[in-house]
């Protein structure tokens, strides 16, 4: 399942690299570590904080497990 991605109203990538910022990682490194979990390429992740990328659940719980933060923070600020 994937969660579809809309630059200017659902932009979870955008959350992504706030929360990655945050704990001061590379795109490298995350996906080094996204890489012990689930199958995915540097080009995929940078289009998935770009928006350009539909991210699948399984992605998602990835990155919630690498960052050690809850769902809820990727869809931080988006409104129904």
């Amino acid at each position: 399942m994937k969660i579809r991605q809309d630059k200017d109203k659902y932009n979870i990538g955008a959350n992504i690299r706030k929360i990655r910022n945050s704990h001061k990682l590379t795109q490298e490194e995350t996906v080094a570590k996204m890489q012990l979990l689930v199958e995915i390429s540097r080009g995929s992740y940078a289009q998935l904080e770009c928006g350009l990328y539909n991210i699948k659940v399984s992605e998602l719980l990835a990155l919630a497990q690498i960052f050690n933060v809850s769902i809820n923070e990727f869809f931080d600020g988006m409104e129904l």
